[in-house]
């Protein structure tokens, strides 16, 4: 199934948006290795497959997958067919537990494994603090060579709540291979796994260029929706606020509308 799906989305990703591609020779022939890569858009798991000669297996959430219904099937099909796995994400250690055993699975076969050490999309365009659990475990439990991976421009291809891709060109950057055998047999560590998940976290903004910011983009995307929040909040005070004011100057004018005399006379002698 792999290979009708690389052969039919991978070829007309290339048709379509002809993405243009660094560091190709970076990518070995055979064997494990790990590709580390930011993450701007929903399509970089599409994208960078896309360009390789070799299957790419990316972690994907359990929901693509057990969705009923056609466009369930079709979904989960779709999925499988590129290459993801299906983790659970309804509880968080678990979910990283379960990520973890997946890639360490997927290398011991010799194959490529691919992951955003930022945990999930930029929300703002920026490389975000790489979390280092997933990455930096599956390196040190199987000496796989982690290949620093830049996305270039596929945030601006599909914005959130754009329905129509926009035809551009993205771009991809690969790197050196980075070799942390080392460390092996520290992944408990977490100095250790700070170190690793830093060193290259700062190879990928070498590569993609983007401004990095040293806070996770979790916690950015909460700062996110609790600044929306309170603007709407605000903005829902005021005009209430605003509807009040109109209520009140309405019965004011009212008022006097039904007293016109009144309002106009002064006090009247005996």
């Amino acid at each position: 199934m792999y290979g009708a799906m690389k052969v039919t989305v991978g070829g007309s990703l290339k048709l379509a948006f002809r993405p243009w591609v660094e560091g190709l020779e970076h990518i070995p022939a055979d064997g494990p290795a790990i590709l580390a890569s930011n993450h701007l858009s929903f399509s970089d798991s599409f994208f960078l497959p896309a360009v390789l000669d070799r299957k790419v297996t990316f972690i994907a959430k359990a929901e693509y997958f057990n969705t009923p219904g056609v466009k369930g099937r079709l979904t989960a099909a779709f999925f499988k067919g590129v290459g993801q796995l299906p983790v659970d994400r309804s509880g968080v250690r678990g979910a990283g537990e379960a990520a973890i055993r997946s890639g360490i699975e997927v290398l011991e076969r010799g194959e490529l494994f691919g992951i955003y050490p930022e945990g999930t999309r930029s929300p703002d365009g920026r490389l975000y603090r790489g979390k280092p659990g997933g990455l930096a475990r599956v390196a040190l439990a199987t000496g796989a060579p982690v290949i620093p991976v830049a996305m270039i421009d596929t945030e601006k291809i599909q914005p959130p709540g754009q329905v129509m891709p926009k035809l551009m060109r993205p771009g991809i950057r690969i790197g050196r291979p980075l070799d942390f055998t080392r460390y092996q047999g520290m992944e408990h560590d977490r100095f250790v796994l700070r170190a690793v998940t830093d060193e290259v976290m700062y190879e990928i903004m070498k590569l993609s260029g983007q401004e990095y910011v040293d806070v996770y983009a979790t916690a950015m995307k909460r700062q996110l929706a609790d600044a929306a929040k309170a603007e709407k909040e605000a903005g829902k005070a005021a005009k209430a606020a605003l509807a009040q004011a109109e209520k009140a100057e309405k019965a004011e004018k009212a008022e006097k509308a039904e007293t016109p005399e009144r309002a106009q006379q002064g006090p009247t002698g005996s």
